[in-house]
Parts: structure tokens; sequence; C-alpha cells
């Protein structure tokens, strides 16, 4: 079933359309995978969905709602929280900090069971449970990242470029966290880079260039096509 639907989105950086009549969808259970080079309009699909950029044609469907229109933050009471690409953390704040803040929009007595349910995740974030986060690896950071959006308890998790910068044994680690979390029942879009690193893990994947999808299928599908072979995977 469809959790999270576009339907002929066209979203403009001022005059400059930057997507061009975008439709994909994520299912329930789903890993959905956006690969593309840089400027294909990856993280500005992802920007339309969380409410940053108002599309100007086109409708976003959540849980067959239409909220094409409704505020960014309003969005992520329903359900929808991205994991922004640079982490974009509070560095002068602490892990714990950081991760009550990814649950703001929460009213419920449940924080603190989440953050030991995100520390089961991530140990080495309870390692550091104190730390000022601007002083974390690369990859703490990432994990934080992550961390705080689940803290809003998201029924889509939005990830963009999660493994952004990161030694290769870590990109490993992030990778596995992804899955991981999609197994415990959250469907993910995925914005990555690493475009065979997104194929291996997603049920489906879309490509764009230049703000339009000019392909689409299952990840394995997608991952063994000789054109996307040559033109995202370096082979």
């Amino acid at each position: 079933m469809a959790l999270l639907e576009l339907d002929s989105i066209e979203t403009f950086y001022g005059r400059v359309r930057a997507l061009h009549g975008i439709s994909l969808r994520v299912d329930t259970g789903e890993v959905v995978a956006l690969i593309g080079s840089n400027g294909a309009g990856k993280t500005t699909t992802l920007r339309t969905i969380s409410g940053l950029l108002r599309p100007a044609r086109g409708t976003i469907r959540f849980a067959r709602r239409d909220i094409t229109a409704v505020p960014a933050a309003r969005r992520v009471g329903l359900g929808i929280c991205q994991s922004p690409e640079g982490r974009r953390l509070f560095a002068r704040m602490t892990v714990r900090d950081n991760l009550v803040l990814g649950a703001y929009t929460r009213r419920d007595s449940g924080v603190q069971e989440d953050i030991e349910k995100a520390f089961q995740l991530f140990p080495r974030l309870k390692e550091r449970v104190n730390q000022i986060a601007g002083t974390l690896s690369g990859g703490e950071q990432q994990m934080l990242a992550i961390g705080r959006a689940l803290m809003s308890r998201p029924k889509v998790l939005m990830l963009d470029e999660p493994s952004l910068g990161l030694a290769p044994i870590m990109v490993e680690t992030i990778f596995g966290i992804v899955t991981e979390i999609n197994g415990q029942g959250t469907p993910i879009l995925l914005v990555e880079q690493n475009a065979q690193k997104a194929l291996e893990i997603a049920h489906r994947a879309y490509v764009l260039e230049t703000g339009s999808v000019v392909r689409e299928g299952p990840g394995k599908e997608l991952l063994e096509s000789e054109d996307v072979a040559r033109a995202y995977l370096g082979m």
C-alpha cells in the first residue's frame, strides 16, 4: 500500500524549475532509493516532501491525505521526518540533548524510552551521552542525526546522503543500521551518492536526471543494468 505519493511535482528556485513533474511513491515497509548525479534534484525532492519547499504544481499525499499545503512543522507531527545532508546537529549541545530535541513535536511520556531504543541501535552514542555533539567523529555524528530523526517516531524516514564523507568501514555500519531500521518496520526514502550501496538495500529505486525521473524499478534490477552501471556505478 502506498504510504507516500508524489504526483507530477514541479518545484522552482526562483524562476529556475528544479523538479520537472516528479512522480514517485513509497510503500509500507519499503526502502526506496533516489539516485542520480549532483544537481539531479534528489535533495530538492526531499525538501519538497518535508515542506521546506512548496511545489508550484502537483500533489503530495501521505497516508492518502493531501498534504501539499501542510506546513513543514506539521508534517513532522504527521510522521514525515528527514535526516538532512550534512547532519545539521546542534553542535554545542550534548548527545542526549540532540536526541531530546528530535522529539520536540511529541506530547507523550515515551521520550526516555525512545532514547534508550536509540542507544540500543547506536551503542556508541550511549557511551558518549554527555559528550558535546560537535566533538563526535563523522560516523558518530551521522548516527546521532539518524537517532534524532527517529525520536519523532516517523512513519517514513528520509535520509539524505547518510554515508557522505565517511570511511568505508563506517559506510558499511551505517547501511547496516538503515537496513535494521527498515526491518523494524520504518519505511525509508534514501538519497545516496553511493548508488551501488543504495541499490543493494533498496526494494525499489528511482533514477533522477535534471529534475526528472528517467528510470525506476527494483533495486537489484537497476543494480544489474549496464546503463545504470556506466552512469552511476563507475563501471
